[in-house]
Order: C-alpha cells, then structure tokens, then sequence
C-alpha cells in the first residue's frame, strides 16, 4: 500500500513538473506580459509567467510608410510619401487591447489605425490648403498637433514622422514648381551675394577707419613724444646756461677779489704770471732791453694796462725806498 501511495505521489509530483514546465515561461526583457485583473489589462512585471493566462507583445517599434494621393484647392492632385514608426505606450495598454484585440497582432492592428488616421489628416489638410501653400513643415505642424492625443485612443505612441516628398501628380505642374524653386534659389543666391560683398565693403571701411585712429593715435604719441623731449632738452640748455653762469660769477668774484688784493698790496704784481711771462719774453729776444720809464711825462705813451702797471711799480718802489 504504501508502495502505491509512493508511485501516486510520486506521479502528481511529475505531473505537477511536467505542468509547470509546459505552462510557465521566463519573460524576455524585449517582451511585454500582459494579464487581466478585475477586468483591468495589467503588465506583469515578474520573470516568470503562465503563458496560458498572459498575452505577451514584443516590445519593438513597428514602420509607417504611406503613400497618400490627395486633391489641393482646385481640384488639382498631389501625392505625399509619409515615412515614421510607432512603438506601444505603456501607460495606455488598455486601448492597445481594446484597438488590436487580445492577440500578438495588437501592436500591427493599431498601426493600421495609425496609418488609416493619417491618410485621413493628410487629405484634410491639404483639401483646406493651395497647391502653392503646401509646404512640409506646415503639413508636419498639422499633423503632430492632430495625433497629440493618438496614445490614449489607439495605444500607440508616434515615435518619429517625416515627409519624404509632396510633389502635384501633374508633370506640368511639378516643372512649374520646380522652375519657381530654381528662380527663388538662384534670386536668394544673389541676394546672399550682394549681402556678402555689402559686408565685405563695411569691414573694410571700419578696417580702415580703425587703422587710419591707429595712425592718428601714433602720430599723437609721437608729437607728444617730442614735444616732452624738446621740453627736456629745453630744462637741460637752462640748467648748462645757468650752471655756466654761476661758474663766471664765481670767476669774476674771483678776479675781482684778485684785483683787490693786488691793488692793496702792489709788490705781488711782481709774482703774478703776467709779470713772470713778460720777462720771459724780453730774455728770449736778441738784442733785447727792459725799459721801466717811471717819469710822469710818458705815462700816456703806454696803454692803460701799461699805466697801471707803471703806477703798481711805482708804488712798490716808494714802498720800500722807506725800508732802503
């Protein structure tokens, strides 16, 4: 008996493995796990779970690309190429599940609701709009402002959405676009031109104005300059001619203080250089005589250096005729 309880047990147990093997799986991390709660779509966020009670969505981003033809103003065609991507929004699952149903293919059926309610907004607007008004980035504008709240209805979120082309089905019409296209090129070209050289002349005026206040700057520095260095030159002249003034001050303060102590004292006449010269000069003549003539009566025959230097031998003479 216990035998057999030890094979049944023993069985449920295998069958319990087996079960559990078979129905439960390990999330991979590009993977969403859903489940219904209470009615709610939750996502289980665990790394185990049943497969049988769970929907489970690969995480990536699913591509748009649409090519619409569409009528402007007038009736006249135009054909747009609509590239972009969308990816699931996680806090709108909900309307995910509601949009694309309980299966794997959720996330593709939402994008054919995207695309349908592209197609929509894109003749929309271009039905309200001229042909020559349509331009890519209005278009752009129009349509993010639209698809602003396309997360919560379908459970999606657009990651990107370009406009590859938008280009009139008429061939005629296209050539004249395009001939627009060239002439507004070519006249923004020559506007550009104009402009580059209009500020090309601009810096060359203020290139030469600010080298012509350069020049004038030097200039001033130089007659500056100048002008301390003759100011200079100036107080260094005054200075020699004052310095040179003092020194003949003192030369004739010197001579006259001389001249006052020879005409006190007349016998150092005899000792000055002058006198000392004199004799040399009448020792180096041939044939030559010294004449002192003391009379009165000759006195004016001489020069008046002769007179005085009569009178101071005169004087010295008297001087010491007393001592004699």
């Amino acid at each position: 008996m216990e035998t057999i309880l030890g094979i049944i047990s023993g069985v449920v147990v295998l069958v319990i493995i087996g079960l559990i093997i078979v129905e439960y799986r390990i999330r991979q991390p590009d993977f969403l796990v859903l489940y219904e709660s209470k009615g709610q779509i939750r996502l289980r966020k665990g790394l185990i779970y049943p497969r049988h009670f769970s929907l489970v969505l690969k995480r990536t981003t699913c591509p748009i690309q649409l090519t619409i033809e569409a009528a402007a103003v007038g009736s006249l065609g135009v054909r747009i190429k609509l590239v972009g991507s969308v990816a699931p929004s996680l806090g709108n699952l909900p309307s995910l599940i509601h949009v694309g149903g309980w299966n794997q293919d959720a996330i593709a059926r939402s994008t054919d609701e995207v695309q349908v309610l592209l197609q929509e907004l894109v003749k929309e607007y271009t039905e309200k709009s001229e042909i020559n008004a349509l331009s890519t980035t209005n278009m752009l504008a129009y349509l993010h402002e639209r698809l602003a709240g396309i997360s919560e209805k379908l459970g999606v979120e657009l990651i990107s959405l370009a406009i590859q082309s938008l280009d009139p089905t008429d061939p005629e019409i296209a050539d004249a676009f395009r001939q627009q296209e060239q002439a507004r090129l070519l006249e923004q070209t020559e506007q550009l031109n104009q402009q580059a050289r209009v500020s090309a002349a601009k810096a060359k005026s203020k290139a030469d104005d600010d080298i012509a206040e350069m020049e004038y700057a030097l200039e001033l520095k130089k007659v500056q300059l100048k002008s301390l260095l003759l100011e200079k030159e100036a107080e260094l002249t005054r200075q020699s001619l004052e310095d040179e003034l003092a020194r003949n001050r003192m030369r004739l303060s010197f001579e006259i203080e001389e001249l006052e102590v020879l005409k006190n004292s007349p016998e150092l006449l005899m000792l000055t250089p002058q006198a000392a010269r004199l004799a040399e000069a009448s020792q180096n003549l041939k044939n030559a005589r010294t004449v002192i003539s003391l009379a009165p009566q000759e006195a004016g025959h001489g020069s008046e250096l002769l007179n005085l230097f009569e009178a101071l031998l005169q004087k010295a003479l008297e001087a010491k005729k007393p001592t004699s």
